[in-house]
C-alpha cells in the first residue's frame, strides 16, 4: 500500500495536469486531501461538551428593535450583502436545472421570490442591498440565462462559482478526471464551506469591501424563511460579531440536524457525523440538544477575507462516499456552519421556526403552496394567522409524487389544509379541485388501485383505502 505521503506526491501530480480547474482551486483540493489523510482529530470529547448560555446563543426576542429612523437603517442596510447558494439541482425532485428554478407560489420561483424581496427592501429604504448567487459548475450556465429576466430591476445580482474538485477514486486516491473520466461526473462541488474562499478567489469580496460593504448573509435558495432580518444585522454590527448561526428549536423531525455547543471555551457546531456511536441517541434527544442549525448564517467580510488567507478556516472533513459507472469514489466536503469556531465573538440566535421553511421534497412544496399561508406580499411567504395549531402539519407523499411535475398533475388544485394535523398519501392517488383535509388523514391504495378524491369533498380524520371508504 503507498504510504500516505506518497499518495500526496502521486496526487499532486495527477492534479497539476488537470487544466479545467484554476491553480486555486488545484492548491485547495490538494490541501483538503492532505488534511483528509493526516486524520485530523474529528470525534469530540463527549463529556467536554457544554450546553451555550444565552450569551452564546442569544434568545431573539432579548434583541433590541430595530433604528426608528430610516436614514439609520438604511445605513445599516448598505453595510448589507446577500448571498444564497445556489448550487443545487433539482434532481431529487425530478427536475433537471438549478432548483431555484421551481415555481413555490403565486407561479413565482425561489429566485423570483428572493429578488422580489430585495427588490422591496432597496425600494423602501433607498439602499442598494446586492444580491450574490453562489453556483456550481452544474447550475452556472442556466443560472445566467435565467438571471436576464431581472436585467430591469432595481438590484445588483452577481454570480460566482464555487470551486470544481475532481472525485477521488476509493481505491487509489487517483483523481477521477486522470482516468479518463473527464465530463460532470469527474467532478464535484465540494460543500458550502467552500463559499469563503470561492467569495476570495473570484474577486467578489475584494469588490464588496472596497464598496463598504460589511456583512454577508448566506442561505439556502430554497429555504423561503430566510429574509433580512434588520434586527439581526443591527445587533451584530453593534456587538461586533463576526459570525452568527440562526439555530431554532428542534422538533422530532429534525432530529439529524447540526447543534451549537460549547467546547473548550469556543462555540462549535457539533454534527451527527462527529457524534461518537455510542452517543448518537442522545444527540437525537431534544432534551439535552434543544436547538439546530438553520444554515442562515451572517459573516463579516473582512473577517473571511482574515481567515482565508492566513488558510486558517480547517472545518470538519465530511467523506461523501458514491459511485460513478460502478467505481467507487470519495468526495471531500465542508460545510459553512462549522466554519464558526474560527471567527472572533461567534455568537447563535435562537430565532422564530418561521425562519426555517425549507422546500426539500414535494410534501413541502404541498405546504407551501397551500392556505397555510397567505398570498405573496413583497416576495414573503407569510404564515396564515388563521391557522389555531403554532405547528405545521406532518405530510408524508408516496413515490408517486416525488416528482414536481407528477405532483403538479395529480392536484387539479391544492387542497385547503389549514385544519390539518397529518396526511399520509400512498399509491395511485388524484384530487379534485377544491378539496379540504381536516385532522389526520391517511390516504393509502393498493397497488394496481386508481383512487379519485371528488372535488369539494371535506375529509376529516379519515382512513381511506379504496373508493368505498369515500
Amino acid at each position: 500500500m503507498a504510504t500516505d505521503t506518497e499518495k500526496i506526491s502521486q496526487l499532486k501530480s495527477a492534479v497539476a495536469n488537470l487544466n479545467q480547474i484554476s491553480e486555486s482551486e488545484k492548491t485547495g483540493f490538494v490541501n483538503l486531501v492532505s488534511r483528509y489523510l493526516s486524520g485530523e482529530a474529528q470525534q469530540v470529547e463527549w463529556s467536554k461538551i457544554q450546553t451555550p448560555t444565552d450569551e452564546v446563543v442569544v434568545p431573539y426576542d432579548t434583541l433590541e428593535s430595530t433604528p426608528e429612523d430610516p436614514e439609520e437603517t438604511k445605513m445599516l442596510l448598505d453595510k448589507l450583502v446577500v448571498l444564497k447558494l445556489n448550487g443545487g439541482l433539482g434532481t431529487t425532485m425530478g427536475c433537471t436545472g438549478p432548483k431555484s428554478v421551481i415555481e413555490v407560489r403565486n407561479g413565482l420561483t425561489f429566485l423570483d421570490l428572493i429578488v422580489i424581496q430585495i427588490e422591496s427592501l432597496n425600494k423602501k429604504y433607498g439602499c442598494s442591498v446586492p444580491l450574490l448567487l453562489m453556483n456550481s459548475f452544474n447550475t452556472h450556465d442556466d443560472t445566467q440565462k435565467i438571471i436576464e429576466k431581472y436585467s430591469n430591476s432595481n438590484i445588483e445580482i452577481h454570480t460566482f462559482n464555487q470551486s470544481q474538485y475532481p472525485r477521488l477514486v476509493a481505491d487509489d486516491f487517483v483523481p477521477l478526471p486522470s482516468k479518463g473520466h473527464t465530463d460532470k461526473d469527474g467532478w464535484y462541488p465540494p460543500g458550502h464551506g467552500d463559499v469563503f474562499p470561492s467569495l476570495k478567489n473570484s474577486g467578489k469580496l475584494d469588490a464588496l469591501l472596497s464598496q463598504g460593504k460589511e456583512y454577508v448573509f448566506v442561505a439556502n435558495s430554497d429555504n423561503l424563511g430566510a429574509v433580512v432580518d434588520l434586527k439581526i444585522l443591527n445587533h451584530l454590527i453593534r456587538n461586533k460579531n463576526e459570525y452568527c448561526m440562526e439555530v431554532t428549536p428542534k422538533t422530532l423531525a429534525d432530529v439529524k440536524g447540526g447543534t451549537l455547543i460549547s467546547y473548550e471555551g469556543k462555540v462549535q457546531l457539533l454534527e451527527i457525523a462527529q457524534v461518537p456511536d455510542q452517543h448518537v441517541n442522545e444527540f437525537k434527544s431534544i432534551e439535552k440538544f434543544k436547538i439546530f442549525n438553520t444554515n442562515n448564517l451572517w459573516v463579516n467580510l473582512k473577517a473571511i477575507k482574515r481567515l482565508v488567507e492566513a488558510d486558517a478556516l480547517k472545518m470538519e472533513i465530511i467523506p461523501n462516499p458514491k459511485e460513478v459507472d460502478g467505481v467507487k469514489v470519495l468526495q471531500l466536503e465542508t460545510a459553512a456552519g462549522a466554519a464558526i469556531r474560527f471567527f472572533d465573538h461567534a455568537i447563535g440566535i435562537n430565532v422564530p421556526r418561521s425562519r426555517f421553511l425549507p422546500v426539500k421534497a414535494s410534501s413541502d412544496l404541498l405546504l407551501v403552496q397551500s392556505d397555510i399561508y397567505t398570498p405573496v406580499v413583497d416576495g414573503f411567504v407569510i404564515r396564515n394567522p388563521g391557522r389555531a395549531n403554532p405547528a405545521n402539519p406532518s405530510i408524508e407523499l408516496g413515490p408517486e409524487f416525488k416528482k414536481v411535475a407528477s405532483f403538479l398533475s395529480r392536484f387539479k388544485s391544492i387542497p385547503s389544509i389549514i385544519e390539518l394535523d397529518s396526511l399520509k398519501v400512498a399509491g395511485d392517488v388524484w384530487f379534485g379541485v377544491n378539496v379540504t383535509l381536516k385532522g389526520k388523514v391517511s390516504i393509502v391504495v393498493k397497488s394496481g388501485v386508481k383512487l379519485e378524491i371528488p372535488e369539494g369533498v371535506v375529509l376529516e380524520n379519515k382512513e381511506i383505502n379504496g373508493p368505498k371508504d369515500l
